[in-house]
């Protein structure tokens, strides 16, 4: 097991692409967050349809929860592909 964890380490040390798409996918993850919530603190119907403030607060904040796991899941399944692509080169070379 300590091997194994080893090789991973070591794997994704070298491999810039690997880092850049868990970074891209954490950074991505925060931002969509950050920007969807910053919208819709404010966001505030009138007349009639001010009864409805709350649910279609609810469901664009659900919306861009799952946009944010979309780019997270996306770019970390990126970054697993580029795992073992690198792995297959780096373990090769030797």
């Amino acid at each position: 097991m300590k091997d194994y964890f080893t090789e991973i380490l070591i794997v994704i040390a070298y491999s810039g692409r690997t880092q850049a798409a868990i970074i891209l996918g954490m950074i991505g993850f925060l931002i969509i967050s950050l920007v969807g919530d910053y919208y819709l603190t404010n966001f505030e119907l009138s007349g009639t349809m001010s009864a409805f403030t709350d649910v279609i607060k609810e469901k664009l904040l659900r919306r861009y929860d799952k946009a944010a796991w979309g780019v997270l899941l996306g770019f970390w399944w990126m970054a697993f592909k580029f795992y073992h692509k690198d792995k297959r080169k780096f373990w090769n070379s030797f």
